[in-house]
């Protein structure tokens, strides 16, 4: 697994210079370094992993989110969703798995998964700020697979991304 600690500093437990710099300077948080010792403990397990590269953990709530490079969710999401079970058995959370680097659309098609995005449009205040609006496709009656607050948690924090969620049978 790709991250931006030292394999060692995560296999022993014990932070060289450089990486305890980081730690110091807010770059990497207690949560990173907690879930980037998972994904390395589970690599063993499942060789997929050792090609996935970890940037970073948000936890909001009951919900964390784990921010991975270009192309590595389907890694994470393999093998019948057990890396992911195994993950939120671990922190007794649930997970949601997001691209670093991708642009809005792709980024909120995987934040609402399993729902589908009807349209995403963005909303001028007047007092010069904007708001996403997004509405995604639900069936009547049927509830919802996350946590809403949380998720519009999640996307101000990684992307600074004020939401407004609508619903559309």
């Amino acid at each position: 697994m790709k991250t931006e600690l030292c394999s060692f500093c995560l296999k022993s437990g014990i932070l060289c210079q450089k990486c305890s710099a980081k730690v110091k300077a807010g770059e990497i948080s207690e949560l990173d370094l907690k879930i980037a010792r998972l994904l390395l403990s589970l690599e063993e397990k499942y060789p997929s992993l050792q090609n996935v590269c970890f940037y970073k953990a948000v936890d909001v709530d009951k919900t964390l989110a784990i921010i991975v490079g270009h192309g590595d969710v389907p890694r994470l999401l393999g093998y019948g969703g057990k890396i992911i079970k195994a993950l939120s058995d671990e922190v007794g959370k649930s997970i949601r798995v997001l691209e670093y680097g991708v642009d809005d659309r792709k980024f909120l098609e995987d934040l609402f998964m399993p729902l589908n995005i009807l349209t995403i449009n963005t909303i001028w205040l007047p007092d010069g700020t904007t708001e996403t609006r997004v509405i995604l496709k639900k069936k009547r009656g049927t509830q919802l697979p996350f946590n809403l607050k949380a998720l519009k948690e999640i996307a101000q924090k990684v992307r600074k991304m004020s939401l407004r969620v609508e619903f559309a049978d």
